[in-house]
């Protein structure tokens, strides 16, 4: 249905309410009215719509504590490792140490472990050193790779990561963060399902620890408004637009990884894991989302501030640096946060409307439970966290822009280069 249509089939019951005059023109507050009204109806339709999608079809995502048992593979008895996993931390020393710890008691697996030292200043490096001691007596091998300098052209990350790759001894890699925790089964099972399913890729969507109202007010409205734009069970359809990297649990086929030229293809890209997704997406491999409630967890931010800090040089990156794209779509989230209050405010169709948008959040919510653990009354909170959400996108922008680049674990990217190296779009 185009907008006409719609705008067609609201208009009698817009001038039951709203009077126009005799000469067939619009009073100037009419206009507004009208706007209002077409912007909120198309907007309840969209969560309708979207709602009922995530409702229909958010069941197909597997849950890899449902997986048969048959699936999982055995550790090989000749010592060759099934899952090369990479784990690159700069500053990391809160949390490094339990998380080399959870991989290292993996079972049903034989992991070969590369913990990246990053450039570190504080006591990440030799508390690596002193957990590959402990590696000896598992079936697992840890090793510390200490990175002193970033050589030029390089983000810290993507050089870290691609520096461990090289060495890889499995036909399996996993890339994974600094300050992320495993349950023992969590790798055997993810890599059991990628191989039955024949996949090339496989995102294992993981807990976010929430200790706050804020922060699961925040973690709700982020994946509805994600929603508009992503549909993680389309993931899998080779012909779908959809694509996703989580730098949590991005397991790839070591082949699949040289064939998209690794990471020295995204050298400079800020946000390597979502592009790495896009890539492998764009060059026809199979990919999947799966979840796994309670295999895979990271404390991702700490409050409102703290998401606003992480998204600082996620957002204009997400945009491709670009300024018209980034307003434009600081302008449709703003909507999401002023429209369903503003028609909620009025009578009439515009008020249905409204009633009609926090349905379809609600909706949305509901079904989203799967992927997020949020209860469903948080959609009272969207408006808000969206807010919250357009601040951090323009403080992104202008941080940026103002620095003239992006600064990254203490190092600062030229905006110059960054743009160099981004690309004008997702297509």
């Amino acid at each position: 249905m185009s907008f006409l249509q719609i705008f067609d089939a609201i208009k009698p019951c817009a001038i039951s309410v709203y009077p126009i005059i005799d000469t067939g023109t619009v009073t100037p507050p009419s206009i507004a009215i009208w706007i209002l009204i077409a912007t909120s109806s198309l907007m309840a339709a969209g969560w309708l719509w979207i709602a009922a999608q995530w409702m229909l079809h958010g069941r197909e995502l597997v849950d890899l504590n449902q997986v048969p048992g048959d699936e999982i593979p055995v550790a090989p008895t000749d010592g060759r490792p099934q899952l090369t996993v990479i784990v690159p931390a700069c500053n990391e020393q809160h949390a490094i140490a339990a998380t080399l710890r959870s991989l290292l008691a993996s079972e049903g697996i034989r992991l070969q472990i590369f913990a990246v030292d990053d450039r570190s200043t504080d006591q990440t490096g030799p508390i690596m050193d002193s957990l590959a001691a402990e590696a000896v007596p598992t079936p697992h091998t840890l090793e510390v790779i200490h990175i002193l300098q970033l050589p030029p052209g390089w983000l810290g990350k993507p050089h870290a990561l691609a520096t461990a790759a090289r060495r890889a001894g499995a036909d399996w890699l996993l890339f994974t963060d600094g300050d992320v925790l495993f349950a023992p089964q969590a790798a055997a099972l993810a890599l059991g399902y990628a191989q039955a399913q024949q996949d090339d890729h496989l995102v294992l969507m993981p807990d976010l620890t929430i200790k706050s109202y804020d922060e699961a007010a925040l973690h709700g409205a982020l994946h509805a408004l994600n929603a508009w734009g992503l549909r993680l069970w389309r993931i899998r359809d080779p012909k779908a637009r959809d694509f996703l990297g989580v730098g949590a649990f991005n397991l790839v086929r070591r082949s699949t990884y040289l064939a998209l030229g690794g990471f020295e293809a995204l050298r400079m890209e800020v946000i390597e894991d979502l592009r790495f997704g896009w890539l492998l997406k764009r060059a026809g491999f199979r990919q999947r989302v799966a979840l796994g409630p309670g295999l895979v967890s990271v404390r991702w931010f700490e409050g409102a501030w703290g998401i606003v800090r992480n998204l600082e040089k996620n957002f204009f990156a997400l945009f491709r640096y670009n300024i018209p794209l980034t307003m434009l779509a600081a302008f449709g989230v703003a909507a999401q946060a002023v429209l369903p209050i503003a028609a909620l405010a009025l009578p009439g169709p515009t008020r249905i409307a409204g009633i009609l948008i926090c349905v379809g959040i609600a909706g949305v919510y509901i079904a989203q439970r799967r992927v997020t653990r949020v209860p469903s009354a948080y959609a009272l909170a969207y408006p808000l966290a969206c807010a919250l959400f357009l601040f951090a996108m323009l403080r992104s922008m202008v941080l940026t822009l103002l620095r003239g680049g992006v600064i990254w674990r203490g190092t600062l990217y030229s905006l110059k280069d960054l743009r160099a190296h981004a690309g004008t779009s997702w297509r």
